[in-house]
């Protein structure tokens, strides 16, 4: 008996039109009303998607009397198809710029910590250079990042790695030192520097809660055996100063990030003495090699060939 197989001319069979009726009636349920939505003859879309299904040589919708259901190879088939059709959106849209003068698309996510105290000056650097380069640049915690590079959102990541992350790649990007920021004249202030244990018996502020910071502070708690005061969370290091200045608890973050904010609040810092508290920032990517030329561009203006970051800028302080 022979096994059948998916005919090898399957790519060169498929078109758009089809795989859009077919998401469709994936989404609405039905034949008649994605033909509706799509502005073809039912009857089209009926012979459409009986020779999508004769082209994989498997049936991807059971026909009900009141509408279709995916089969489990509908499944797969549906999530691959939205797959094509957003790359192919994406694609007519970075084309698009070229008309506009942009010669290339970069899309970047970074956490708080990378764009508060360093992708400003870095970036700048890089445009001046590469005026026709569009950036597209968005903040998320650091797991999110991750995921984003994963799932191939973000041509490149920049953050504090959560842990070891082997299915992708990494560069030194930049380092950071955390300290505590407290209101001037606090009893941590008498101190040269703390651990992170000793700030324990103080109400704290929050940033969000799954960042890498969040995660450090988490496991330095549950090594001294106490719970974190946390009074508040916030979404930024200037709401964090703020808070701070006001009397609300104390609060980490990174030591440049407090140089730039000095203007808020009156506020002094106290190192923390926790090997943690040293942090890297690393650049993340899926393969370095395959990025394309504009994202190479990047990589090797942030992180030069020669693996030494570029100098940061003094930092000037808000006002």
């Amino acid at each position: 008996m022979n096994t059948p197989t998916i005919d090898r001319s399957f790519a060169r069979r498929l078109d758009l039109t089809s795989l859009q009726v077919f998401v469709a009636a994936c989404e609405l349920g039905s034949i008649g009303r994605a033909a509706e939505r799509e502005f073809i003859a039912a009857s089209a879309v009926s012979k459409r998607l009986s020779d999508l299904e004769a082209a994989v040589g498997t049936p991807l919708l059971y026909r009900r009397p009141r509408g279709v259901e995916r089969t489990p190879a509908g499944d797969t088939f549906l999530h691959h198809a939205r797959s094509v059709l957003f790359n192919l959106e994406r694609m007519q849209g970075e084309l698009s710029e070229f008309a506009l003068g942009v010669r290339g698309h970069v899309r970047i996510h970074a956490n708080l910590s990378a764009i508060m105290q360093f992708l400003p000056d870095d970036l700048a650097g890089f445009t001046t250079l590469h005026p026709q380069v569009k950036l597209d640049l968005e903040e998320h915690v650091s797991s999110e990042v991750v995921r984003a590079v994963r799932d191939g959102d973000a041509d490149i990541g920049i953050c504090n790695a959560p842990g070891p992350i082997d299915d992708l790649q990494s560069r030194r990007y930049r380092q950071d030192r955390l300290v505590v920021a407290v209101p001037r004249g606090h009893a941590l202030c008498a101190f040269d520097a703390v651990w992170y244990a000793d700030t324990l018996d103080h109400d704290q502020i929050g940033l969000h809660g799954n960042s890498a910071l969040d995660l450090a502070m988490r496991r330095a708690a549950a090594a001294a055996g106490k719970d974190i005061r946390l009074r508040i969370r916030v979404t930024g290091l200037d709401a964090l100063c703020r808070m701070v200045h006001n009397g609300l608890g104390i609060g980490l973050l990174p030591d440049r990030a407090f140089e730039l904010l000095r203007g808020v609040g009156d506020l002094q810092v106290v190192p923390l003495r926790d090997d943690w508290a040293v942090r890297e920032i690393d650049l993340l990517a899926r393969d370095f090699d395959s990025l394309p030329v504009t994202a190479r561009l990047l990589v090797e203006h942030l992180c030069p060939p020669d693996g030494t970051p570029a100098v940061a800028a003094t930092p000037t302080p808000a006002r």
